[in-house]
């Protein structure tokens, strides 16, 4: 696997983006994630933009982060929030989430954030799953969906 830096808008990007949130449409009924998001969000030194290519240079998996500081909104200073992280339905199970979120939470770090934060839902426990077993903890909801009862809020201090 090798995983690169893209632009938000890149054509890849933006496949996997749309496959993410009919897979949302899927599992949420409704229309995918609303969480505002801009192309400078994942423009270093501000955050990043990843996607993980096999061999035959086909994506498989993406996510990215991007920096968040005290808001109205519940963040903290000094956070990274973890987005759009996703992995191709027929990759799964091969550890490329793993992979991408720890290439995620190591630019995060060197960016000088210094915790992780991220939004799921209820409706999917494999995310739930592998946050938590990667040392994540439920934290104080934020963001865009911190009134939704199925949102479900993690941290992991870097």
């Amino acid at each position: 696997m090798n995983i690169r830096t893209v632009s938000f808008d890149h054509p890849d990007a933006v496949k996997l983006n749309d496959e993410v949130q009919a897979e949302y449409h899927v599992r949420y009924g409704d229309g995918g994630d609303a969480t505002p998001l801009d192309v400078s969000d994942f423009q270093p030194p501000n955050g990043v933009y990843l996607i993980a290519y096999d061999e035959s240079d086909r994506p498989l998996a993406t996510g990215g982060w991007r920096t968040q500081d005290k808001n109205a909104e519940g963040n903290e200073d000094g956070d990274a929030e973890l987005k759009r992280m996703y992995v191709v339905a027929e990759a799964r199970g091969r550890g490329l989430a793993r992979r991408m979120l720890a290439a995620l939470e190591e630019d995060a770090r060197t960016a000088g954030r210094v915790r992780m934060v991220l939004e799921t839902g209820d409706e999917q426990p494999e995310a739930i799953g592998l946050y938590t077993s990667s040392g994540y903890e439920p934290c104080t909801k934020f963001g865009h969906y911190r009134f939704h009862e199925s949102s479900r809020c993690y941290a992991k201090a870097l």
